[in-house]
């Protein structure tokens, strides 16, 4: 009673309490200013700076606001751009030659080739001047835009301050952009900022009316690229939409015009081998519905790319006289090895090439038909590039360009070294030998080409490789092989031997043989035993060449090709031409 009633002692109190709470309440504002401050700083906007670069690229290139590996070289009317992009950009076929130091352009009918360090290059082989030659600056190939500019639909736009390329290919689209603001009004800097974010470094300042390029958006922000190439992000709500442009061109459609197709029909092409020496055409009999033939006349003889050749005015005469026309075959004779150094260089290759002119012209013919078979899958694009120079010489003076190729799969050196897609698109017609299923020396056997295998290697090529129909020749087999089985040691030994159609018919007449359908191979077949030895065969005849120019019916092919005239029979003629005619 007495502590309660001391006035002292209760104000004492009091005032510990007072500054108790006063503490708490100093203590509770510091706490919530030093959060408040910690909140400003954490949204205060970074004022710290960078310079941006190209890593170290002086002379950057970029494509839809990427940048590229490689850098440009050059600048204003000098501008270069490196051989990659060209190739990966803008022409895949673009082909340069380390050997010969060539740069050439293929189009469908025109081989172009400049030469590092010359002023001087040809259009099939007619020279012309420029201004600045193509060049190897650093172990890059860099060719000058003016060039290009004569070949390829493209524009360029170059930074002089900060050597900035702009490259745009046809169809690319620009969204553009214009910061914010009267230029009328003091200039107040809008920060181009290196991430979306206020906390991110100011790399560049930008003012009222500069114009940008969008290149995408991210949330609050947009991702834009300076038109001297830096690149960084803004605030959307600075930035006006100002204007899509689309860089379009008129389309450039290729020379598409078959040099010749037979008026309302198909093509009925026979090859005629030709070993030594010309057979006596004389001797040939009638092929009714043919139209093309193709002697084995011309062959690379040696390692410089000199030809050899077996053509003969008097048959182009007579050939003509048929109302044929005369496409030579020129072969890379199955050597490797030669074919592979000739190939390697493009003097080589354009040796052949004048000499493949003057001999058409030498024998009027009408077509150049290439045959190279046993090739190496190293010289795959070797050849595809031979073929694209050889083609717009040939075109230049009519002549028909066709090739033959197997169908796909198998070994590299039979089927694999022939790129045929490209092949397509570069000749008139291809040749697509559907034999040897089973070849000479096959350990099994079997047909030379059942329908089955044969329609879908056909298959295979229109829809793997993308070659129309209307330049596919169906390369069927007037040959087939007798095929011989015995058992020597308990094991079975297999040879064959080929052979053309009368002399089946000859076997199957002597031996008084009846033939039976083989459904699975579509053919007929005939088996007879001579002494311990079985012999298959399986028919070559009427009966399976109309089954094939059903084939060509059936997928609207550019039509038949047949291996060889010396292995046909009358009958075979009369039933090839009444199936072609038949067709709408």
């Amino acid at each position: 009673m007495e502590n309660q009633l001391n006035p002292r002692k209760n104000i004492h109190r009091s005032r510990r309490l007072l500054w108790s709470f006063l503490v708490i309440i100093l203590a509770v504002t510091l706490i919530g200013s030093w959060m408040f401050y910690e909140q400003w700083l954490e949204n205060l906007p970074s004022t710290e700076r960078v310079e941006l670069d190209f890593n170290g690229n002086p002379k950057p290139i970029f494509l839809n606001g990427n940048q590229l590996d490689t850098p440009a070289a050059g600048t204003g009317e000098e501008l270069m751009l490196p051989l990659d992009v060209i190739q990966q950009y803008m022409d895949s076929n673009a082909y340069y030659e380390e050997q010969t130091q060539s740069f050439i352009i293929t189009t469908t009918d025109k081989v172009i080739r400049f030469q590092t360090e010359q002023l001087t290059a040809w259009v099939n082989e007619k020279p012309f001047s420029l201004k600045i030659p193509v060049q190897k600056i650093e172990e890059i190939i860099y060719i000058p835009v003016d060039v290009l500019q004569s070949y390829y639909q493209f524009e360029w736009r170059e930074d002089t301050v900060t050597g900035a390329v702009f490259l745009l290919l046809d169809g690319d689209v620009i969204q553009n952009g214009k910061i914010k603001g009267d230029t009328g009004e003091p200039e107040l800097a809008i920060h181009l900022r290196t991430e979306p974010s206020f906390k991110a470094p100011i790399a560049a300042d930008l003012r009222a009316g500069d114009s940008v390029i969008i290149l995408s958006e991210q949330s609050d922000w947009y991702h834009i690229q300076l038109l001297n190439g830096w690149k960084g992000f803004i605030v959307k709500q600075n930035l006006v939409l100002n204007g899509v442009e689309v860089i379009q061109y008129e389309p450039n459609n290729p020379v598409t015009n078959i040099p010749w197709k037979p008026l309302g029909g198909k093509i009925n092409l026979t090859w005629e081998a030709i070993y030594n020496k010309n057979p006596n055409f004389n001797s040939f009999g009638n092929m009714p519905g043919l139209n093309v033939i193709s002697p084995t006349w011309f062959a690379i003889d040696d390692d410089e790319g000199n030809l050899s050749n077996k053509a003969t005015k008097p048959f182009v005469s007579w050939a003509h006289s048929k109302g044929y026309q005369v496409w030579a075959l020129f072969s890379n004779d199955f050597d490797p090895d030669r074919t592979s150094k000739v190939l390697a260089n493009y003097e080589t290759r354009l040796h052949m090439i004048r000499q493949l002119l003057s001999y058409a012209k030498l024998y009027n013919l009408q077509g150049i038909n290439i045959d190279f078979e046993n090739v190496y899958l190293k010289d795959k694009g070797k050849l595809t590039q031979f073929v694209r120079e050889l083609t717009p010489y040939l075109h230049e003076q009519k002549l028909v360009v066709s090739i033959d190729v197997t169908i796909r799969g198998g070994s590299e050196m039979w089927s694999l070294f022939a790129d045929r897609e490209e092949l397509g698109k570069t000749v008139d017609y291809m040749m697509v030998m559907t034999y040897d299923e089973h070849w000479a020396s096959s350990p099994v056997a079997g047909s030379v080409a059942s329908l089955p295998w044969t329609e879908a290697g056909i298959v295979d090529i229109m829809r793997e490789d993308k070659v129309p129909a209307h330049k596919l020749l169906l390369g069927v087999p007037y040959y087939t092989r007798i095929w011989s089985e015995q058992y020597v040691d308990n094991k079975k030994k297999t040879t064959s031997k080929a052979v053309g159609m009368e002399a089946v018919d000859k076997i199957i007449n002597d031996k008084k043989l009846t033939p039976i359908f083989d459904k699975a191979v579509g053919q007929d077949y005939v088996e007879y035993m001579e002494g311990d030895v079985l012999n298959k065969i399986w028919i070559e005849n009427e009966k399976s060449m109309r089954a094939r120019i059903d084939i060509v019916k059936k997928y609207d092919l550019a039509g038949v090709a047949s291996w060889a005239r010396v292995f046909g029979n009358a009958e075979t003629w009369n039933t090839i031409k009444d199936a072609l005619e038949k067709m709408p």
